[in-house]
């Protein structure tokens, strides 16, 4: 069967059954429609999701009318701007305090309810059970590792302190300030428990090493004092000699999954989990709500083998 390709036409000008989207900006690299695309082809649903480059909530509100709406994934900058505009949102939603994922109910009196939904977290979730042999002895009861301050590492915390029963999660950001907010955030949301910002790297240099780090950040070559600073202390962890390595789970794979921060990590005896692993399984999740259909049901292993195509795809292209 040929994989699936994109539908990239708009929903005025293409004769789908249902259609959902990509609302965030700078989304012309995703590979959210790509994927759901794969789904559905495999499901025999004519569907898509279409990419919608905007920050304007008045239009997406609008366009959520339409009787042939599913539900959409939600990015930057929209995934806290959403968050007053539903009718429901599920524990993760709420907790985390950013929505990824908007799908639709039906309330008591038969009206349309536009829900939201925080997959980001089960992404992060199952790409380390799906791809760790052994998650007792590799981050199971051991410190763990949050790089970055923004809606994604609280996500990876909430992931992390809910269900991957880690000990301290240290924290390390450009952004001392912005941690400090993080923090907060999180405690007022129950789970903010055990958090530790690491600033030097003299903490580096002494500290457990983690068992499970989530980097949340662009991969670009610091430019500030503060940037550098926050990369120094990263490869003090990543690079300090001895100490039992875990796994390392960059989210960052646009324009590559192939970034510094993984070259650093497996030079250095970590496993290494691409962030299209945490793309395949958040999208998976978003298309059990908004199909209904079970992770049983839905095609993962397509999923799974077109992915890697394409990363081997770009792996080749640098080569």
């Amino acid at each position: 069967m040929p994989v699936a390709q994109e539908r990239e036409t708009d929903v005025e000008a293409t004769p789908l059954d249902r259609h959902g989207y990509l609302f965030g900006t700078h989304i012309q690299h995703s590979w959210s429609p790509y994927l759901h695309q794969i789904i559905y082809e495999d499901l025999g649903l004519n569907w898509a999701q279409l990419r919608l480059d905007s920050s304007d909530l008045s239009q997406f509100l609008g366009l959520t009318q339409n009787p042939s709406f599913y539900g959409a994934s939600v990015t930057m900058p929209n995934k806290v701007a959403i968050l007053p505009h539903l009718n429901e949102m599920t524990e993760e939603c709420r907790d985390v305090g950013a929505c990824n994922t908007v799908f639709l109910r039906q309330g008591k009196n038969g009206q349309r309810l536009l829900c939201g939904t925080n997959t980001d977290v089960i992404g992060i979730r199952d790409s380390f059970y799906q791809s760790v042999a052994s998650p007792e002895s590799v981050f199971h009861n051991r410190p763990a590792l949050v790089i970055g301050g923004g809606g994604a590492a609280r996500s990876a915390i909430y992931a992390l302190r809910k269900w991957m029963q880690v000990t301290i999660i240290y924290l390390v950001n450009r952004d001392a300030a912005e941690v400090q907010t993080m923090v907060r955030d999180c405690a007022a949301r129950g789970y903010g428990a055990g958090l530790r910002h690491v600033a030097t790297l003299e903490e580096a240099q002494t500290l457990e090493l983690p068992g499970a780090i989530v980097a949340c950040i662009p991969d670009f070559e610091p430019r500030t004092a503060e940037e550098r600073q926050a990369r120094q202390v990263t490869d003090a962890l990543l690079t300090r000699p001895g100490g039992r390595r875990g796994a390392v789970l960059d989210m960052c794979y646009n324009p590559t999954p192939f970034t510094r921060l993984v070259a650093v990590a497996e030079g250095h005896g970590w496993q290494v989990i691409l962030g299209t692993e945490a793309l395949i399984w958040q999208g998976l999740e978003q298309d059990k709500y908004w199909t209904g259909k079970t992770t049983a049901e839905l095609p993962v292993a397509k999923v799974r083998e077109a992915i890697a195509a394409r990363v081997a795809k770009r792996l080749a292209s640098k080569l």
